[in-house]
């Protein structure tokens, strides 16, 4: 049901962080769904559409953030629980779709190659895609949203 919401979600029009954070964050107070929608909307487009670290990932590591994130400065083993969470989350996404960088997922860069001057102009300006039925068809971000809730969720239940 949640994979669903994110997945609804991004066909909406948000992208792809703020689908999949939004579908999870009243797990964890957050009941403010516009809140939720703006802490995430800086992570779309692989962080501001920069193609780097994909949004849907960056969602669940938002998430990871709020279930057991440390917020005392010398925490280190609560840090440490955090990165491990984190670490795991991303292993878990990249074993399914072979990166965590969006330029690569969508086929704009190489697999294993994160330099930029492979990404046409285009990829780069802030400015973000028209969201029509074509742009739906061709990008495999709804897959990507749903599965990363469920990796979120299923981390969670482990």
């Amino acid at each position: 049901m949640r994979a669903q919401r994110a997945q609804h979600l991004f066909q909406q029009g948000y992208n792809c962080s703020q689908a999949v954070f939004a579908s999870c964050a009243d797990l964890y107070g957050i009941a403010d769904e516009s809140l939720a929608l703006r802490l995430a909307a800086s992570f779309g487009g692989g962080v501001g559409r920069m193609r780097m670290t994909c949004g849907a990932a960056s969602g669940m590591f938002l998430l990871a953030g709020l279930h057991n994130g440390s917020a005392t400065p010398h925490d280190n083993a609560g840090k440490m629980a955090n990165y491990q969470l984190v670490q795991q989350l991303a292993g878990d996404f990249k074993a399914k779709y072979g990166s965590l960088i969006c330029a690569e997922l969508l086929g704009l860069a190489p697999k294993g190659s994160t330099r930029m001057e492979y990404l046409p102009a285009e990829a780069l300006r802030p400015q973000p895609a028209e969201r029509t039925p074509e742009y739906y068809e061709k990008r495999p971000c709804a897959e990507m949203v749903g599965e990363a809730v469920r990796i979120f969720l299923r981390r969670l239940n482990d």
